[in-house]
């Protein structure tokens, strides 16, 4: 069992790579049956359980585990919504052959296994399902679910009523809700379990990029470029220009930043900007953080938009919808300015940020407690959560730096995006409790 890694599947997407596997359905359950017993003898401490099984697969996985916890010594007790619905899960309590209670009448046990519903809900728990399991789950000191915890849609996240897990086993690859919230909130620790199946998606997990160190040939352009375009909030372009030198770009130039910043990052005025744009050998301009909304804000943004350079806007740069541009250009929204620019939707947050993402032809880093990574023709990137100390001010304009820098050394948008997530998140863990974006700033070097 590994944490959250690879792949992203949807339900449906699930279904098919089950479907098209070489494995019979059999053995999947038989082996998904054996990986949840596995994770109970590990993180049960040989207490007693009780499994809760729902009417479908998800059931049968529970009516499995069980025959093998018994085998294995541990006091085991079944509870069930009802009879089961599948050929498999039929199959599997029978297998049991033991005594199954229901969920209202069944005494709690120190470990509960949630085996009700899995991946494919799309409406609320039924209270005569709901109220029982909340009171096992509640009386239970660990609760252990089988590929997501009850009460949570598969595809969005969305709570219906979720039975709160302190472990969940998520069989063969992460589904959306282990990462988009509230969702994620529920599954505790996610762990992927390898029953047999290969998995395919336009979706993964964020994982640790592969970065370079400087070589013996390069030098300051090389490495990469980036200007980042100042405004009304000096300090806030202050902390991208820091962070886009600290994340390893060779050339830094701050236009109209003024305030405390590295010596090592050049100054210009705003009235040299067009010169820059018009350089080759800017790899990246970062414009937005700090910027304001007077004409003369506008008036640069128009400008860089314009430019034929690769681009991160942020902040103040998201006040309204964007042309599409033929150049690279990463764009950086927490909910707020997303909702404002592309609207709203009952849609899950993946459906929303692909469609931005070809509707802009931009990369798009929505940001949040979830935050995901889109680009046109469909490539999305889940990250899981970093830490919540993130949520104070200046933090965004840090990572619209970092991005500048991952652009400018050549990286493409989507890769870019991704590393500067990660570098992001990796500082923010380093940074630790109470932590401020000026504290990113000097984790940056380690994080490389």
């Amino acid at each position: 069992m590994k944490p959250l890694f690879g792949p992203v599947l949807t339900a449906a997407e699930m279904r098919a790579a089950e479907d098209d596997s070489d494995v019979s359905l059999q053995l999947l359950m038989a082996r998904a049956g054996q990986v949840l017993a596995e994770a109970v003898w590990r993180f049960g401490g040989g207490q007693r359980v009780l499994i809760a099984c729902g009417p479908g697969n998800n059931g049968g996985d529970g009516y499995v585990a069980a025959r093998m916890l018994e085998t294995w010594g541990l006091d085991v007790t079944v509870a069930a919504t009802g009879e089961p619905k599948t050929e498999l899960a039929i199959a599997a309590r029978r297998a049991w052959g033991r005594a199954v209670g229901t969920l209202a009448d069944t005494e709690a046990a120190p470990v509960l296994v949630d085996a009700v519903f899995g991946t494919g809900l799309t409406r609320a728990l039924p209270p005569e399902i709901a109220g029982p399991l909340n009171r096992l789950a509640s009386a239970a000191s660990i609760v252990i679910a089988a590929d997501l915890p009850s009460g949570v849609g598969t595809d969005d996240g969305r709570d219906y009523g979720a039975i709160p897990a302190d472990i969940t086993i998520a069989f063969a690859a992460t589904k959306p809700a282990h990462l988009l919230q509230p969702g994620a909130s529920f599954c505790g620790k996610v762990r992927i379990a390898d029953i047999g199946i290969a998995c395919k998606s336009r979706a993964a997990v964020l994982e640790k990029p592969t970065l370079a160190a400087p070589g013996p040939n390069d030098h300051k352009y090389t490495r990469g470029m980036v200007v980042v375009v100042g405004g009304a909030m000096a300090g806030a372009a202050a902390l991208s220009a820091t962070a886009a030198a600290r994340s390893g770009a060779g050339y830094v130039v701050g236009v109209g930043v003024i305030g405390e910043t590295p010596h090592a990052i050049v100054r210009r005025d705003a009235d040299y900007l067009p010169e820059l744009l018009n350089d080759k050998r800017v790899g990246a301009v970062v414009i937005g953080p700090g910027l304001g909304y007077d004409d003369r804000a506008r008036e640069l943004l128009a400008k860089a938009i314009a430019s034929d350079r690769a681009l991160v806007l942020d902040g103040d740069a998201l006040q309204t919808g964007l042309p599409r541009r033929s150049k690279p250009m990463i764009i950086t929204p927490h909910a707020g300015e997303f909702t404002r620019m592309f609207g709203d939707s009952e849609a899950s947050k993946i459906d929303r940020v692909r469609a931005a993402a070809e509707q802009s032809g931009a990369t798009i880093v929505f940001k949040g407690a979830d935050t995901v990574i889109a680009s046109p023709g469909g490539r999305v990137t889940l990250c899981p959560p970093a830490s919540a100390w993130l949520s104070t001010a200046g933090t965004g304009d840090v990572l619209a730096g970092i991005a500048g820098a991952m652009l400018a050394r050549g990286l493409a948008p989507h890769d870019a995006a991704c590393a500067a997530v990660w570098l992001h998140g990796e500082a923010a863990r380093r940074a630790g409790r109470g932590m401020i974006a000026d504290d990113l700033l000097a984790r940056l070097a380690d994080c490389l």
